[in-house]
Order: C-alpha cells, then sequence, then structure tokens
C-alpha cells in the first residue's frame, strides 16, 4: 500500500515502485487520417500538438493512459542518437521509413531513471509544451522521459515518463468516448524468442513475469494492464491479422477496456471498420489498423 516512503500515484493510488501503461506511441504516416480513422473506430481524438524538434501528434485520451498518433512534421530537425543521448524524433523517424504501427510502449515514472536498473544509460529528456483545454483556452505541460534499450530492436522502443503538471494534461473532458472507451489493458510484443528478453522486461516493467503458455509470457502492470510477449505464431492465433518482425521485437496489438463488446461491435459493423470475434474480443486486424491490432474488450 501507499505510505509516507511510498506514496501512491495521482491517478491510481498504486505504489510509485509499481509502473502502469502511461500511454502508446502509434507512428503514422498521415495524422490526419490517422485520426478520422480513430474517430470511426468511436475515440475522442484531441488537436495536432507540435514537439520543439519538429514530431507532430494527436492524443487519444482514457481515464490513466492514452494513445499518442505521432508522425514526422514539416521542417523537422531531429537531432541524431548519441553515446548518452536516445533521440525520440530520430526513433520515429526510422521507424517510418519501413512501416507504420505500434512503435513504443510507455510506462509511468515519478523520478524518470533507468539507472538502478541497468537496462538505459541514457541522460533523462526533458521537454515542455502548450497544450489546449476542452475550451480551447492553453495550458503548460512538461515531461521528463528515460529510455531502455533492448538488445536487437530496432522496432521496439521502450521508455517511462514523469509527468510535471499531471492537472493540467488529464482532463475528463477528452475521456468521453462514443465507444465509451475506459483504458488501455493490454499491450502484445511478439518476440521470436520470449525468454531471451525476460530479464530486461522485468527490470522495465518492475515485475516477474507469469507463463501463459510454454513460450509466452505476462507481466501484470499497475492499473490492471499487462504486457504479454509471444511467439510471432502465437501472436497471430491471439490477434488475427498481425504485422510482427519474424526476427526482432515488434509491437503487433493493443486492447482498450469498453463496456459492451456487443455494443463496439454494432458501431464497428456501421462504421465499415473490419473486425473479428477472437475469444472475448473484438479485432481490427493490423492491416486496417495502420499497422498495429486494435482489441476491444470488456472486463
Amino acid at each position: 500500500t501507499a505510505g509516507p516512503d511510498r506514496p501512491g500515484h495521482p491517478l491510481t493510488g498504486i505504489p510509485n515502485m509499481s509502473r502502469r501503461i502511461d500511454h502508446l506511441v502509434v507512428a503514422v504516416r498521415d495524422l490526419d487520417q490517422a485520426a478520422a480513422f480513430y474517430k470511426r473506430l468511436g475515440f475522442q481524438v484531441g488537436a495536432r500538438n507540435r514537439h520543439p524538434w519538429g514530431t507532430e501528434n494527436r492524443i487519444v485520451q482514457f481515464r490513466s493512459s492514452f494513445v499518442e498518433l505521432i508522425t514526422v512534421g514539416e521542417g523537422a530537425e531531429i537531432a541524431p542518437h548519441a553515446e548518452r543521448r536516445f533521440s525520440f524524433g530520430a526513433f520515429v523517424r526510422d521507424y517510418l521509413k519501413s512501416r507504420e504501427g505500434l512503435a513504443m510502449l510507455v510506462l509511468d515514472s515519478q523520478d524518470a531513471a533507468f539507472a538502478r536498473a541497468g537496462i538505459g544509460a541514457f541522460e533523462p529528456f526533458r521537454f515542455e509544451r502548450k497544450g489546449s483545454r476542452p475550451d480551447g483556452s492553453e495550458v503548460h505541460v512538461a515531461f521528463s522521459l528515460a529510455f531502455a534499450a533492448m538488445p536487437e530492436a530496432s522496432r521496439a522502443g521502450f521508455f517511462v515518463c514523469q509527468q510535471h503538471y499531471p492537472e493540467n494534461f488529464w482532463n475528463p473532458a477528452f475521456q468521453t468516448h462514443d465507444n465509451r472507451a475506459e483504458d488501455i489493458i493490454a499491450v502484445a510484443l511478439s518476440i521470436p524468442d520470449p525468454d531471451r528478453h525476460k530479464a530486461f522486461l522485468s527490470a522495465f516493467t518492475g515485475e516477474v513475469p507469469s507463463r501463459p503458455s510454454l513460450h509466452d509470457l505476462s507481466y501484470r502492470l499497475a492499473g490492471g494492464g499487462h504486457l504479454d510477449v509471444m511467439t510471432p505464431d502465437d501472436a497471430g492465433e491471439t490477434y488475427g491479422s498481425v504485422e510482427a518482425e519474424m526476427d526482432q521485437p515488434s509491437f503487433v496489438a493493443f486492447a482498450v477496456r469498453v463496456d459492451d463488446v456487443s455494443r463496439q461491435a454494432k458501431w464497428l459493423d456501421a462504421a465499415g471498420i473490419p473486425f473479428a470475434h477472437i475469444g472475448t474480443r473484438l479485432v481490427v486486424p493490423a492491416s486496417a489498423g495502420m499497422g498495429v491490432a486494435i482489441a476491444f474488450e470488456a472486463t
């Protein structure tokens, strides 16, 4: 439980040593087209924002997590990676050279550091930008990021995010969606040999994995979410059509909690969006979801 030495997170009340899903970075080539698609899925999509180095995003915000749709804007001046500097902009730019999709998993943090875990020797990176309230007024938001580097994972990024003005970012008015989505509850990571990266993922999540099947791993996260690590074949069985890299780690799917799956099925039908019933989930295939399978489930 939370206490003087382990204060709870302002959203969840969970001790800071636990990490929840903060957001997902979904790289797309046409930001407005992606925003229109997510609106058709039933989500409320925020206004376009620009980072100081030139990437641009639009956000789908939930109760304690969000999806960041991101692209490289015109005139972007993106710094390269350096020995102790991870360039967020360079990672997104290079990812988009080969594909669209779920590029990065971001967990929350209160200290934005990985030095103690031994999985990231990069300097923490802080940046600020202006945001907008529902009435159009401006607010100030600031973030510190700490990046971790999984070996042989050029198309799967990992970092934690510390928000310095969370009261200016999280807003119930942005969290009301036509599909009644509540939160991101699962992220699927495809890895040819999940056990090979078990130590890295345990350090990143702060959790010991369970083993739902012979080769797969699952990391239960704060706030009720989980990171599921599976072979490409198992990812295909679980989420249907996915775009998994057969030779290296890649994020292939995420799941969102909704209050009524049958209602969401009718919504997708009306919007003309293909989906499949897989177990208890509705899954929009990666071929329709701009490189990432998008699942809806009631829990």
